[in-house]
């Protein structure tokens, strides 16, 4: 039993490196949230995903969730607007959960020649926040669907953030941008 547990914790810890991921989306070694915050929210990340595979299997391949600060954000291509519905309160539901934003399509409303041109933009601002010295990329997951771009992370200060949205708008065919930063003293542990 000690020496299982010996192992457990040798993983966790190596983990936890400065080169290693812990939590959905955000590096460690730029991750301003505490530890238990970083748990908290990928303990809730992994429950919603569970809980929509066990729902329909397909949604494991075609929804992604990342959740900071108890914030739920999903994106993703459903068929019917029903399952839209069905996953945004499943989303509510998860314990723990403080806002929920929803960025899942209808699938009719994309083809090929659509889906090429939005991992076109995504590649574009995501090489974009990686040679920018003002940005950390790492901090930030990116989805763009039928042209608009989602960002969702962490912001270390107010020009970070202004950088990251200034860099989106930079890119040619962009349609809108729905930012979803937040600067390291908004997160709701920072407020107590």
């Amino acid at each position: 039993m000690k020496k299982i547990l010996s192992i457990l914790i040798l993983i966790l810890i190596t983990s936890c490196t400065s080169v290693g991921r812990f939590g959905a989306g955000v590096d460690v070694t730029f991750d301003p949230r505490t530890i238990g915050m970083q748990i908290d929210d990928t303990i809730m990340q992994k429950n919603l995903s569970a809980r929509l595979a066990l729902t329909n299997k397909k949604y494991f391949l075609t929804i992604q969730s990342e959740v900071l600060d108890g914030v739920i954000f999903l994106s993703g291509k459903v068929e019917e607007p029903e399952e839209k519905i069905k996953i945004t309160k499943m989303a509510w539901e998860t314990k723990g959960v403080r806002a929920v934003k929803n960025a899942i399509t209808i699938k009719g409303h994309s083809n090929f020649k659509s889906t090429a041109k939005d991992v076109l933009i995504t590649s574009q601002l995501r090489t974009a926040l990686i040679f920018n010295k003002k940005t950390k990329a790492r901090n930030y997951t990116l989805e763009t669907i039928n042209k608009n771009i989602y960002i969702f992370g962490i912001a270390m200060d107010e020009t970070e953030k202004k950088e990251v949205i200034n860099e989106a708008n930079k890119i040619y065919d962009v349609g809108e941008i729905f930012p979803s930063i937040y600067l390291v003293t908004e997160l709701s542990r920072n407020k107590l």
